[in-house]
């Protein structure tokens, strides 16, 4: 019998952070998009394998974590993630990132060296000054403005529409009470992450790395090859027909893909 999926709240500093949890055994943090919440990984962390203690946080900001005040960056979320693993008495773990996450798992590993045992980057651009231009003047994905007529909820559908699985409208559904959750945060994030010193922190990363990337996700696929010059120590991956909702799209493969990575001798 899989574990049960637990759900809890655990008090730092600036406040408290909630999180979803699975399993037993050496901890593996999972570390959602913009501007989803744990919620994103509920199928994945009763697949992963007994031997691990899969912990989803809600970054803070998102889902039901504390606000803070001032500009969300890559580095105010990374904090966030250590001052959790503190409270839970978490010294050292694998962390996994998707999109957004994956952007603060890469802040925490070239900050954290010591607490990072292997990393999973999954949905990875490459975001350097060049790509941090072109971003500039880019209309920001997810950005809306409630109306009493309702129709931002179809703005915010119909925005991550073409880049998600087709028949699956109850991906959508998840998506909109997390952006709606996250209010002008969901916008905030995807600036934090286009302003973010990307090409100065892969380098930096020592420990075991995967690169889990979904072959139809238009913000990862094209840059495997400058990511692959960057990091040493690195593996590839890539799930046919994966998108940006790769984690609810394929639970099973995603799963079964990070169970590999971590149960090998690096």
């Amino acid at each position: 019998m899989k574990p049960k999926l637990t759900r809890g709240l655990v008090d730092t500093p600036d406040g408290q952070i909630h999180f979803r949890s699975c399993g037993t055994g050496r901890p593996v943090l999972l570390l959602h998009q913009t501007p989803r919440s744990s919620d994103e990984f509920s199928e994945v962390l009763p697949l992963i394998d007994e031997k691990f203690w899969a912990i989803a946080m809600d970054s803070i900001g998102f889902g039901d974590s504390y606000r803070f005040g001032g500009k969300i960056t890559i580095e105010r979320l990374a904090t966030g993630v250590i001052e959790f693993t503190s409270a839970l008495k978490i010294e050292s773990f694998s962390l996994v990132g998707h999109h957004t996450g994956m952007v603060v798992a890469i802040e925490v590993a070239a900050s954290n060296p010591d607490k990072v045992e292997k990393l999973v980057l999954s949905g990875c651009p490459y975001i350097d000054e060049a790509e941090r231009i072109k971003r500039k003047d880019r209309k920001v994905v997810d950005a809306y403005e409630s109306r009493m007529d309702g129709l931002h909820l179809l703005e915010l559908w119909n925005g991550r529409l073409p880049f998600y699985p087709q028949n699956r409208p109850d991906i959508l559904d998840r998506f909109i009470i997390d952006a709606l959750k996250a209010g002008r945060n969901a916008v905030e994030g995807h600036l934090a992450v286009s302003r973010y010193r990307m090409e100065e922190k892969l380098p930096r990363i020592t420990c075991p790395t995967l690169l889990l990337v979904g072959t139809a996700d238009p913000f990862a696929h094209p840059y495997v090859d400058k990511i692959k010059n960057q990091i040493r120590n690195l593996e590839v991956m890539e799930i046919k027909e994966g998108t940006v909702a790769l984690v609810e799209q394929m639970p099973e493969a995603f799963a079964e893909t990070i169970i590999s990575f971590l149960s090998k001798s690096h």
